[in-house]
């Protein structure tokens, strides 16, 4: 069994916090394989704080309103304050779980932001390598403790649970569309500065425009006309603060042939001509 944990100025006993909107009181990580047979936790009355679990592989076995679900990997639980909590972790299941325990005054609000609620016990968030990171991160800052560590956790939870909630808008798309998706932005991505048609490409992906269109409004709030303009427009203020380039160079390199056409454009977005901006970018760093 591998276990690796940390601790709020090493205090194992739970606590409530009204002093700040978000506190991360403990996070930590149990892996088992073979032996021992059987891990259980039973709180019977719960704790005063909250407590999220991440099955990150293998499977574990959680008890609600007196009946058991099986869990698998790529799946978060959820307890809320004074609420009983009993869960088995089984060695023949070779299960790797992640969990944090937090408070703060402004914590119920901070989930309900992020549609986690106390109605619902289990999240799906598939085993992407950013969970895994942000609970490691977490451990280490609460074994470190450097300056601001506590500052630096609960921003690290706030990540975990913006990820968390993300994935439940992702998991409502259906998982063509999330795969349409991915392509079109990998595409455009690659091509942003050549000249592009929108019907063209939904023509050669077997879509209607239309559709496509809708689609990648859902997917990223943006039409695809306005996503490759977003990304011409980032690339040309990267090279606006990086280069020498001149205005025409660097409309040419993200798609605009006309430099005039671009500054009008760019001035749209940021409010200040391409010119006004260098200057502006290089007055501030030279401060």
């Amino acid at each position: 069994m591998y276990i690796n944990s940390g601790y709020l100025r090493n205090s194992r006993v739970d606590f409530k916090d009204h002093t700040r909107p978000l506190v991360v009181g403990s996070c930590g990580t149990y892996r088992l394989s073979g032996q021992p047979a059987i891990l259980p936790t039973h709180r019977p009355r719960g704790r005063v704080d909250y407590q999220l679990l991440y099955v990150a592989a293998g499977k574990a076995h959680f008890f609600f309103n007196g009946r058991e679900e099986t869990v698998g990997a790529g799946n978060i639980v959820l307890y809320c304050p004074i609420e009983e909590q009993r869960y088995n972790y089984y060695g023949a299941d070779y299960p790797e779980v992640f969990w944090v325990h937090f408070t703060g005054y402004d914590a119920k609000n901070i989930l309900r932001y992020y549609h986690l609620v106390p109605e619902r016990h289990i999240y799906h968030t598939g085993t992407r390598a950013e969970f895994r990171w942000i609970f490691q991160r977490m451990i280490l800052e609460l074994q470190l403790c450097k300056p601001l560590y506590e500052e630096m956790l609960a921003s690290l939870l706030n990540d975990l649970l913006l990820l968390i909630c993300r994935q439940q808008e992702l998991d409502r798309q259906p998982d063509t569309i999330q795969d349409e998706m991915m392509e079109a932005i990998a595409y455009f991505s690659e091509n942003y500065n050549r000249e592009l048609s929108v019907s063209e490409y939904a023509k050669s992906r077997h879509i209607s425009t239309n559709h496509f269109i809708r689609s990648m409004k859902q997917y990223t709030g943006m039409t695809p006309k306005q996503y490759i303009a977003s990304l011409r427009m980032a690339n040309a203020q990267m090279l606006l603060e990086s280069s020498g380039y001149t205005i025409q160079e660097i409309a040419d390199f993200v798609g605009y042939g006309d430099a005039l056409y671009f500054g009008r454009l760019f001035k749209r977005q940021t409010g200040m001509t391409p010119s006004q901006y260098r200057r502006q970018y290089l007055s501030q760093n030279l401060e």
